[in-house]
């Protein structure tokens, strides 16, 4: 192999190292691999061989994220999810609120860089990268401010997967106070998913729909953004999966004819979960973490605690 032209030798090990992620990936698909073994498999795997794909990793975690989440919603009820919604609403719109304010303040007494703090702030006070994502543009940020914002996200993300079941079981939290709390607390719907998955079927569909409802805030916020930076951008991009999410819920609850049709696209949709997880722990490479850098870290530690803690304490204090 050392004899090969440096060109056909690169090919080479691209080749060896995409055909060791789809045979991890294929693992990752077995029952035993939970969604957080497989985030721990994508961080070790790009810890020891790399990942030549990593723009094309970001926009296929996107898409298959969104299918992943629509599909959810085949195993879900209307009333169930209104009653959801409703739950969630006041601590919705407080944890925003006191996420953003928080944000703030802990950026200047960290010296961060004004769009940075923000996007992490919007990022933790709505839905994680979707909200960076939407935001970006209409403070007209830069691409260094957006991926130290999204590396940040997806440090603390990858922890919350881990550490906030645990954390529910050491609290005898009940499927719908854990529900809640993942939504409110976890900052990116693929995290929050995963973690309800772990804890039960009811806490699933309150954190999904929880979270979904929560990622609508990003219009109001996106617009107070343009107010607040004076960019004059007004066109916002909401995910438009939160719609067809939606839809799967009405299609499960009013058409039961194709019921067995929707348990297996839920069961379809759980594998597609534990596989962005995979390609989101693929994506924290060594290059990725070096860029984040101290000061967006603490601030996104910061601001996760805050909105755990308070959290925690609304869900303990008003649910049963």
């Amino acid at each position: 192999m050392n004899g090969l032209p440096a060109g056909r030798k690169n090919i080479l090990d691209r080749k060896i190292t995409l055909r060791a992620l789809v045979f991890i990936l294929i693992i990752c698909l077995m029952p035993l691999v939970s969604p957080p073994v497989a985030l721990f498999l994508g961080i070790l795997t790009t810890s020891v061989i790399g990942h030549p794909f990593l723009q094309l990793n970001h926009k296929l975690t996107r898409i298959l994220l969104q299918f992943s989440v629509v599909g959810l919603g085949f195993g879900m009820n209307v009333n169930t999810a209104l009653q959801a919604g409703k739950s969630g609403l006041l601590f919705t719109v407080s944890s925003i609120v006191i996420t953003l304010l928080a944000g703030y303040l802990s950026g200047r007494l960290l010296k961060i860089d004004k769009k940075t703090s923000y996007l992490i702030s919007a990022g933790t006070a709505i839905c994680g990268g979707s909200a960076i994502a939407a935001i970006s543009p209409v403070i007209r940020a830069e691409e260094k401010q957006i991926s130290i914002a999204l590396g940040t996200i997806f440090i603390l993300n990858s922890l919350a997967l881990f550490l906030f079941p645990v954390a529910g079981h050491l609290l005898h939290l009940s499927q719908s106070q854990f529900g809640i709390w993942s939504a409110i607390a976890i900052q990116d719907t693929s995290s929050v998913v995963g973690a309800a998955t772990r804890y039960g079927a009811e806490a699933l569909q309150i954190a999904t729909t929880v979270k979904l409802t929560r990622a609508l805030w990003i219009i109001p916020v996106a617009l107070i953004s343009s107010r607040i930076f004076r960019s004059g951008t007004t066109t916002i991009r909401l995910p438009y999966f939160i719609g067809l999410f939606i839809l799967a819920i009405l299609v499960n609850t009013y058409v039961p004819v194709i019921g067995k049709i929707n348990t297996q696209l839920v069961a379809v949709s759980k594998a597609g979960l534990t596989v962005t997880l995979f390609l989101i722990g693929s994506g924290l490479s060594k290059q990725v973490l070096a860029a984040v850098g101290l000061k967006p870290v603490l601030q996104g530690i910061l601001l996760w605690l805050i909105i755990s803690l308070a959290g925690l304490w609304a869900v303990l204090t008003f649910t049963l």
